[in-house]
Order: structure tokens, then sequence, then C-alpha cells
């Protein structure tokens, strides 16, 4: 019986895979088999160093999402380079951290354009491809627990990542006829640069601490099996769904 996580000819382009979880999530993928598509607004050094030394195949592409320019060329150079495409994992975001009572239309606006304008329009190209090319595909998005949660101090982020979860259920539901399955990811509490500060207060990371059952911050690589699993033959039939990889802490 063949290997249903086995990926191997496929290509994905990972979207913000400089670091953190988009790393974790590009290194998971190379490692079932993908070639990958990096799509980032920095040079992902370290990333495309692991990959290469490890004998993966890794395309370099700068991208600035807080406009939705850059996409066309994001889709031309991946099929230029590899033939097609099989797997998009919208992972870039940013976040603004103030309280709402005083929180700027400009934080607002970058927010939104990079954390749901750009997912929705770069899928948007990427199905259209799926549907050229006539296989399906897979679409995994990355919202947050903050797609089931207000949270506090960063209403954009809260509201790009309900939206997201939104979209992923739409688009699911629109591009099922193609073959092509949309799902989301939602990371809880992970060690990376956007919760740096939260780290750093000991106070706060000891009452998030508390919470999650697992009693662990969240690893790179926590996300990045469960992408796998999303974008394989083992989840043909999901789709439209919000995996929650939080260790337990919507549970509690």
């Amino acid at each position: 019986m063949s290997n249903p996580f086995d990926l191997t000819g496929k290509v994905a382009i990972v979207t913000g895979c400089d670091t953190g979880l988009g790393r974790g999530i590009a290194l998971a993928l190379a490692e079932a088999g993908c070639a990958i598509s990096g799509a980032n607004v920095v040079a992902p050094t370290e990333t495309a160093e692991w990959l290469k030394s490890g004998g993966h195949r890794f395309l370099d592409i700068r991208a600035d999402l807080a406009t939705i320019e850059p996409i066309p060329e994001i889709i031309q150079r991946t099929v230029t380079e590899y033939g097609r495409i099989d797997i998009l994992v919208n992972n870039a975001g940013i976040i603004r951290r103030a309280d709402a009572l005083e929180f700027s239309e400009r934080d607002w606006d970058d927010v939104i354009a990079v954390n749901l304008k750009s997912v929705f329009f770069l899928s948007q190209a990427v199905a259209r491809r799926f549907v050229a090319q006539g296989e399906g595909g897979r679409i995994v998005n990355v919202a947050s627990m903050l797609s089931f949660q207000g949270g506090i101090r960063v209403p954009s982020y809260t509201a790009s990542k309900s939206g997201v979860a939104g979209l992923t259920k739409l688009m699911a539901n629109e591009w099922a006829k193609h073959g092509i399955t949309v799902n989301a990811v939602a990371p809880g509490y992970m060690a990376t640069n956007n919760t740096a500060l939260l780290r750093a207060d000991a106070v706060r990371s000891k009452e998030i601490l508390d919470r999650i059952p697992t009693g662990r911050w969240g690893l790179p690589e926590d996300v990045g099996g469960p992408v796998v699993f999303l974008c394989s033959a083992a989840a043909n039939y999901v789709t439209g769904h919000i995996l929650a990889v939080d260790g337990g802490w919507l549970a509690r």
C-alpha cells in the first residue's frame, strides 16, 4: 500500500517561509517530497540553506504581500521553474498591537492587506491555475486562535484571522467541484517572532502556559505535520475545516 502522506513530485508555494511557522511548514512539505517556491518580503537565507542542504528544491521569490501586485509573478515564476503548482500555503502575516480605543487606520489597513486581502487574491490566482491544470489542488491557510476568540489589543489581526476562517469555508464550498480542497490550520500560542513580547512578559506567559494542557509553547514543527496531512491524499475528504493546533488551548 502506498504512503498517503507522500508528496513526491508535488510543487508547493509557501508564503512567509523565511522564519517561524512558515519555515517549519516549508521544511515539512519538502521532507514529504515537495519542491518549494517561497514568497517572502526578505531573503529566506536560513530556510534556503536548510532546504538545499537536505537536497530539496527551493525557488526564492521576493514578494511584498502588502499589495496584490506580486501575485502574477509568484505564479509565473513557479510555473516556469517547476511546470505546475499543486499546493498553496498562505502563511505570510503581520500583527499590530494597540488598545481598540487608540487603534489607527494605518494599523488596520496594513494588517488586513497582508493577512486577508492577499490571502484571497493569491488563492484565487492559484485556484485558476489548478482549474487550468485539471488535476485539483490543495490550499491551506494559516488561521489563529483568534479565528475563534476575540483576543485583546489586536483588533485588525482578530478581524483578519476571523476572515481567513470564513474565506476558507467559502472557497472550499465553491472550488470543491474542481477537485480543490481548502482548509486552515489555527496555531495556538507558538514560540515565534509574533509572540516574543508575550513570552518576555513573565506574568502573561505564565497565564498562557497555565491554560495550555500540554504545558508548553508550540513549535514550528508542530504545525508542519498537520499541513502535510491537509496537503496529502490522507485528507482527500477534508475541506472547509479549520484545524486547531493549540496544545489543547480551546479544550480548556
